[in-house]
């Protein structure tokens, strides 16, 4: 991947934007991309929160379990993906 090199700051721009439009052209989309981990990361923990219920109270377990499982996983997955996202910074 090309490494990014900013051109001099213009006189004209303020210095807090300039420092803004450097970090999204290095990274761009990062706030989305970042919205959606945490947006699929609480749609799984609301998910696992309900599949741990359901296993406490022992109702349908051949099906409980597996989906407890995925949910876990997406919630892992989201983490991962945090973290990685978060040391490219």
């Amino acid at each position: 991947m090309a490494e990014f090199k900013p051109k001099s700051k213009p006189d004209s721009i303020d210095p807090e934007l300039w420092t803004r439009l450097q970090a999204e052209a290095k990274s761009p989309f990062r706030g989305l991309r970042q919205f959606g981990y945490v947006s699929c990361a609480i749609s799984g923990a609301v998910g696992g929160v309900v599949f741990l219920f359901k296993l406490l109270a022992g109702r349908d377990l051949e099906a409980t379990i597996p989906n407890l499982a995925i949910q876990v996983g997406v919630v892992a997955v989201m983490v991962w993906l945090w973290k990685i996202d978060r040391a490219k910074v």
